[in-house]
């Protein structure tokens, strides 16, 4: 620059004069002190202003989320907001964070259960005389199992001709083996009276505690205890581990079942489990855990009866079976279609409108409930039809969860056989096969 004349106002240069820089001297441009960006707040670039900017909006995001799932005028009655349920000095109502306890109580469950069925269960088995043996396994033979592996476990009449051409084997013989395949990778009889076991022992013994809880409790006896000075009901510490068990229970039926027996209805229940998880969190959480306790402890009553016939099929006590399965369609008949209508859905219908009356989540509630009643109908009706078959024709419809498929030697072996609720089918088949295809509510629960 000619004269040393700075290009712009306020810039200098270090190190050198202008003068003596001669354009020999390396010239250093910097800006005065006064214009330098504060050193506690260091200009951003722009890739980090926008990832500012992003988080700034999922936090706004967030907290929109947050203040539409925990609406208050959705969960609680009128005038009633959340800052209200906190709680004050020794007094404690259920609150949201309370349901995270189910999770690691889920895992402990599950690992009880194995335990159980290791070296309790399996022993009784072996006593009662069921041995570990599987179905009897297919004969080996490389292109039949490449078809099994690769194509279809259930050849068509084409793909059955082929083979039989190509193996020089019967149509009927090629049937056999595939059934034979099939049933090789089902759950012994062993493991299933294992399975049963561990859930008779726990629906038994949380029945047996639930009813001991709720006896002695006011709602029991006056249901419309469950709506007086709602949602202000404190929450006691034997309500609270029935309900946190319940829900640890059914987590952990989520858990195993992608390790227990496979059955068609996988997806089914599934569905059902997060239903009931989803009914008890939200009961929990919106503190209608009085009239909740009512409705766990009324489904409990049968399941463990359930799981009694299947334990009794497994270990071929049939009279023993057939009379137990009678036992709990009576039970789930009376409490499903007689106690739970008149005596659950009116405290929760018109009781509760009556004394809280209705809001957003009730409506929800009870919507939950009726569907749930609907379902009592269905279940009701199935679990009819097979005692009349049974008593008329003394067998049952299969059960087509059926675990075991039957061979072609089974069915002429068992065509004559006398059966029973649970017995074998005329098709060698086990109708029932221990788990009565009643409900998945009537079955796990």
């Amino acid at each position: 620059f000619s004269g040393g004349v700075a290009p712009a106002r306020g810039l200098y240069l270090e190190g050198a004069s202008v003068g003596a820089c001669n354009g020999a001297a390396r010239r250093r441009w910097a800006w005065p002190r006064e214009w330098a960006w504060p050193s506690s707040e260091r200009r951003p670039g722009p890739l980090a202003a926008a990832g500012g900017g992003r988080r700034k909006m999922a936090a706004a995001a967030a907290a929109l989320l947050s203040a539409w799932l925990w609406n208050e005028r959705f969960w609680l009655p009128h005038n009633v907001t959340w800052a209200d349920l906190a709680g004050e000095p020794g007094t404690q109502y259920p609150q949201a964070g309370h349901v995270l306890s189910a999770f690691p109580l889920a895992l402990g469950i599950f690992a009880v259960r194995l335990l159980f069925e290791r070296f309790i269960a399996k022993p009784c088995a072996i006593k009662l005389g069921i041995q570990d043996s599987g179905p009897h396994r297919a004969q080996p033979n490389a292109i039949l199992e490449k078809v099994f592996t690769s194509i279809t476990k259930c050849p068509d009449g084409r793909r059955l001709e082929g083979l039989s051409k190509q193996l020089d084997w019967d149509v009927r013989k090629i049937q056999r083996w595939f059934r034979h395949r099939r049933n090789q990778d089902k759950p012994t009889i062993l493991t299933k009276f294992c399975e049963s076991m561990w859930r008779f022992t726990f629906y038994l013994s949380i029945f047996s505690y639930g009813l001991k809880f709720i006896w002695s409790s006011p709602w029991f006896w006056d249901t419309r205890q469950c709506w007086y000075n709602y949602p202000f009901q404190p929450l006691t510490s034997s309500l609270y581990y029935y309900y946190i068990m319940e829900l640890a229970f059914y987590w952990s039926l989520m858990f195993s079942q992608f390790t227990d027996i496979k059955r068609k209805d996988f997806l089914i229940m599934f569905v059902h489990h997060l239903a009931t998880i989803g009914l008890i969190t939200f009961s929990y959480m919106n503190n209608m855990v009085r009239v909740g306790t009512l409705v766990l402890c009324l489904h409990d009553a049968s399941d463990f009866l359930l799981e009694a016939a299947k334990l009794a099929n497994y270990a071929k006590y049939q009279r023993l079976c057939d009379a137990t399965f009678m036992l709990f369609g009576v039970v789930f008949i009376v409490t499903r279609l007689g106690i739970y209508p008149f005596w659950i859905l009116n405290t929760t219908l018109f009781e509760s409108w009556e004394l809280i009356g209705p809001y957003p989540s009730w409506w929800l509630f009870n919507g939950l409930l009726v569907t749930l009643q609907v379902l009592h109908i269905i279940w009701s009706c199935l679990i009819i039809r097979i005692a009349y078959k049974a008593l008329m024709r003394g067998k049952v419809s299969k059960d087509d969860r059926s675990d075991v498929e039957s061979s072609s030697e089974e069915e002429d072996m068992t065509s004559n056989s006398t059966k029973g609720i649970f017995s074998t089918s005329s098709n060698g088949a086990n109708r029932i096969n221990g788990h009565v295809a009643s409900a998945p509510w009537a079955e796990e629960e």
